[in-house]
């Protein structure tokens, strides 16, 4: 079995994302937080490593300080997710730090339901490909959890739950007709993508619960992946 790792009581936090076409960084360290966003498609790698040293010299601390790295561990585009898992590999390898994956659709449930004041939201990202990445949260001691499973669907197959009357992401822009599917639902004009400032409490609940994990298992989510390299060939 592998032994849990070993972390201070109140460890310095990096968190970062670039699942979707949002590029975003965060830092905990010593009660404060810090965090920067940019709607920036196709700059992500160029953006997130000065982001991340901002953060840290904004902080007076240095990469050196950072006990643990959360990262955006999808679902949202291939290409952005594994520029994501390869930034965060890069910085967790060479100080061996452990690293907690934390979902794209939770970090946005998590923002929304803080915003809002609702304790139901439901989360969908444009797939592409006719279809979306959806997931539905409640809000449970302050943290968004998953209600059912993660899915990428066809519009037309996603289920709202009575009482959900929350919506936010890129999946709404995408199909509007999916605010018809439930009563009442009303999509958040304040959340549109995946924050690394809302993920900080996340990996928190996840650090208390030992889910983070040597960079060495540092997991992707994709969703559907077999399906895409069927419909893509040749991408590596």
């Amino acid at each position: 079995m592998t032994q849990p790792i070993a972390l201070p009581d109140n460890p310095v936090i990096l968190a970062l994302d670039t699942c979707t076409e949002a590029c975003s960084a965060a830092l905990l360290a010593k009660g404060a937080t810090y965090a920067d966003m940019a709607d920036a498609p196709r700059e992500h790698s160029q953006r997130l490593l000065p982001m991340i040293d901002g953060l840290l010299t904004e902080a007076g601390l240095s990469i050196a300080d950072v006990n643990i790295i959360a990262y955006g561990r999808g679902p949202g585009s291939f290409t952005g997710i594994r520029i994501c898992t390869s930034m965060t590999q890069g910085l967790a390898l060479g100080r061996e730090l452990p690293v907690i994956g934390i979902s794209t659709l939770a970090a946005m449930a998590q923002e929304a339901m803080e915003k809002s004041g609702e304790t139901r939201v439901l989360c969908a990202i444009d797939a592409r490909m006719s279809e979306v990445y959806v997931g539905e949260y409640r809000m449970q001691d302050g943290v968004a959890t998953l209600v059912g499973e993660e899915a990428v669907l066809p519009p037309s197959m996603v289920k709202v739950s009575d009482g959900v009357r929350l919506a936010c992401g890129t999946g709404f822009d995408a199909y509007p007709e999916l605010l018809a599917l439930g009563h009442g639902l009303e999509l958040s004009t304040e959340v549109k993508f995946p924050a690394a400032e809302a993920m900080l409490i996340l990996a928190k609940r996840g650090i208390a619960e030992g889910l983070h994990t040597s960079v060495d298992d540092l997991a992707p989510v994709y969703l559907r992946d077999t399906v895409a390299w069927k419909k893509l060939p040749g991408r590596e």
